[in-house]
């Protein structure tokens, strides 16, 4: 179903706005993402001796955990793992909130929801500034995990702007504020992490600069970004009524909700599994440091960006995806073989096209499928399969990796690759009037 049209102006308006406020978002997000060996293992040695805290009776469970492999774990990891389990736990989160937020943006309209969800997001930044413990910094990740919706309300007010012609573009559009978040991100909040202005949180110059970051977000979002739900374009609700959508035609699928979503969840399940093994393995093999790993990760979101600008936004979203599980099968195979850093870097290229690729496209027919009164519950609870999977991916990888082997583990990802191949070429369909057009 095309969306109810809006002018080429107002289109190309809210676009702009979509893309400025989800990239301040992402770099926001990035931040925090290299600093967790540092985050957390200030927090434990904060907390050396006190067997009743909280940090403490988390690492028993992971040091109980790591015990039960064939082999053994080095020390080293244990903050890995320690930043992994909050990883998951975020991504848990996630799962439960996204079915809601999108449910309620259909009912009290995008920007009502967005703005909701940003002052959670300011709330979880606020507690990340005030953390001089562990648990207020896991009380952050915790409303940080429920409140962040802004991802799938980008996706949703996109789909509701763009004709069928111009779904495939415009969701790329959001998957090159990934990628230049993911690139640029991390780096900058490692340099903020190094000006220590707060004795008691090393960390607060990161923390203050991502909250001014998301202030402004929300400031942006309020003066400038008007409603895309085309019920309240129509007829703005007002005295607190309840935006409601019209009598629409039954629409009509081509791919069911079902397929999509588990075709989502088996991906997000096998990929994230192999990117949180990365670390381990590049490190195992080439003994690469946080630094030469952060440079690889880099790369990746560069080739990712300009994948997206280039190639994504112009094929169709069902060739997007099948593109990308063909790269991601591959890469795993590779990783499994690897014995240079020449290889490892050859593997890197096929891994980014996959992160250019699979999630925009996948994205993209979750949102034709979806009526307009509907599209914010569909894509929140596509979204959710996919943070499932992301809950359990890197755990069930990382057991597979340390029980069985790197090139044992490597090889049934692959295989579960090929598996995803199977879904994406023999199930999903191609629906009508959908070819991207730059």
């Amino acid at each position: 179903m095309s969306a109810t049209p809006v002018s080429p102006a107002k289109r190309k308006q809210i676009l702009r706005v979509i893309f400025i406020s989800l990239l301040l978002d992402l770099i926001s997000f990035t931040f925090i993402l290299p600093l967790f060996p540092q985050l957390l293992q200030f927090y434990r040695t904060l907390e050396p001796n006190d067997s009743s805290s909280l940090l403490n009776r988390i690492l028993r469970g992971l040091n109980a955990y790591k015990q039960s492999f064939s082999r053994p774990i080095s020390d080293r990891y244990d903050i890995v793992l320690l930043g992994g389990a909050l990883g998951s736990l975020f991504s848990f989160l996630q799962a439960i909130a996204s079915p809601i937020i999108g449910t309620l943006s259909d009912r009290y309209g995008r920007r009502t929801a967005l703005l909701w969800s940003m002052a959670g997001n300011i709330a979880s930044v606020a507690l990340w500034v005030a953390a001089t413990d562990f648990r207020t910094f896991l009380a952050s990740r915790v409303v940080g995990g429920l409140s962040e919706g802004n991802v799938q309300i980008a996706t949703a007010m996109a789909a509701d702007i763009s004709d069928d012609k111009q779904r495939g573009a415009t969701m790329a559009l959001v998957g090159v504020c990934f990628s230049i978040a993911f690139t640029f991100g991390p780096a900058l909040g490692a340099a903020l992490a190094s000006i220590e202005t707060v004795v008691a949180n090393p960390f607060a110059t990161a923390a203050g600069f991502s909250l001014f970051l998301i202030v402004t977000e929300t400031l942006y979002l309020y003066y400038y970004l008007p409603e895309t739900l085309p019920a309240a374009r129509e007829r703005p609700a007002t005295n607190g009524s309840v935006l409601r959508a019209p009598d629409q035609p039954k629409h009509i699928r081509t791919n069911s909700h079902l397929l999509l979503n588990f075709t989502h969840f088996v991906f997000i399940l096998f990929f994230s599994g192999m990117e949180f093994s990365l670390p381990f393995m590049t490190f195992d093999l080439f003994g690469y440091t946080s630094s030469q790993s952060g440079r690889l990760l880099g790369f990746m979101g560069l080739i990712a960006s300009i994948l997206q600008g280039s190639v994504t936004r112009r094929l169709h979203p069902l060739r997007v995806v099948q593109l990308g599980v063909v790269a991601c099968a591959a890469a795993f195979f590779a990783l499994g073989r690897l014995t240079t850093p020449t290889g490892l870097w050859g593997a890197a290229t096929l891994l980014a096209i996959t992160t250019g690729t699979v999630v925009t496209g996948l994205n993209s027919l979750s949102s034709f499928e979806a009526g307009e009164g509907e599209r914010g519950g569909k894509l929140g609870n596509h979204r959710s399969w996919g943070q499932v999977g992301r809950t359990c991916g890197p755990l069930l990888f990382c057991t597979l990796y340390w029980w069985a082997g790197r090139d044992v583990a490597y090889a049934i990802g692959g295989s579960g690759m090929l598996g995803v191949c199977a879904l994406v070429f023999g199930g999903l369909k191609a629906p009508p009037k959908s070819i991207s057009k730059a």
